[in-house]
């Protein structure tokens, strides 16, 4: 199994077990209540889109520190908050002690659920970007497309080609996050193109044939290569506008952030040395006045008292 022996853990650190349905949850005592919540999430939901209900029994451990977490996980990425192996059936999840970039626990769950899903009906046909792209769709993470939102190389550089995506999942943490929206947008935009059976029809025919192309020509009509074509000209016209709009109105806000003090020191310089020259100009002014006075006073002939 994949936890830390007893042998090297103390006592009250003894791991749990809970069964619920098809799912089995291992855990530490101060994981107890998580566990729990996930069970029920897991039973309530355990259904994805364009896929057979999941007949597989699944184990979740979940991890009760970072530390354990990356000696289970593996080959887990550095970033990565969770993990699941489709062939022994098991996912690795941190538990409440993890940071807050480890993302809602209940998410997390069903995004590597639907991986297990997936594979559990299409074996290992499946692409890493449509895998991942697909567990972000049925998990609901709609907060993948803000990425695509603030994205300013939609704008500049343009769309990647699928098999560009697949190697940008191994290009670190940032190029992993832009490309596990531009997998969410792919796989969102091929169930939008079939609103009455959305991916089934797709997903039976890729599953019969073992290609991604057939299966594309008769769920949809269309070849891989004009999908990929249409999701990266749709994608790039909505999202890479919005990036650029939204990295110009930032860069606007950091000169105005930047050029305000400056703006408003000129400001004051401006209005001391005005009151400066008005200062000046009413001492040269009241000295004129008293010149003249003394003048005025020093003509005129002095009168003899009455």
């Amino acid at each position: 199994m994949f936890l830390t022996p007893a042998s090297r853990l103390p006592a009250q650190d003894s791991p749990e077990r809970l069964d619920r349905g098809r799912f089995t949850f291992v855990f530490y005592p101060h994981d107890r209540q998580l566990a729990g919540s996930l069970a029920s999430s897991a039973l309530a939901t355990d259904t994805f889109p364009g896929l057979p209900r999941p007949t597989q029994r699944v184990t979740i451990a979940i991890a009760p520190d970072r530390q354990r977490f990356r000696a289970w996980a593996g080959d887990a990425p550095e970033w990565g908050s969770a993990i699941a192996f489709p062939q022994s059936r098991r996912i690795v999840l941190q538990g409440q002690r993890a940071g807050s970039d480890a993302g809602d626990p209940i998410e997390v769950l069903r995004h590597e659920l639907a991986h297990l899903a997936l594979h559990e009906y299409l074996g290992d046909l499946t692409p890493r970007w449509f895998d991942e792209g697909y567990a972000s769709y049925a998990a609901g993470e709609w907060g993948r497309e803000e990425v695509l939102m603030t994205n300013l190389a939609l704008a500049l550089r343009g769309m990647p080609t699928f098999d560009e995506l697949e190697e940008s999942f191994g290009g670190g943490a940032t190029a992993a996050q832009s490309a596990y929206a531009l997998a969410y947008r792919a796989v969102a935009e091929l169930a939008l193109m079939d609103r009455t059976h959305g991916l089934s029809l797709f997903f039976a025919y890729w599953r019969a044939s073992g290609s991604f192309d057939a299966a594309m020509r008769q769920a949809y009509g269309m070849t891989a290569v004009d999908f990929e074509r249409r999701w990266r000209v749709r994608t790039r016209r909505q999202y890479g506008a919005l990036a650029l709009v939204s990295n110009v109105t930032l860069a606007g806000m950091l000169l105005l952030f930047v050029l305000t003090p400056l703006y408003i020191a000129r400001r004051r310089r401006d209005r001391r040395r005005l009151e400066r020259m008005r200062a000046a100009d009413e001492a040269a002014e009241r000295a004129a006045q008293a010149a003249a006075i003394d003048e005025l006073l020093g003509g005129a002939e002095p009168r003899e008292g009455a």
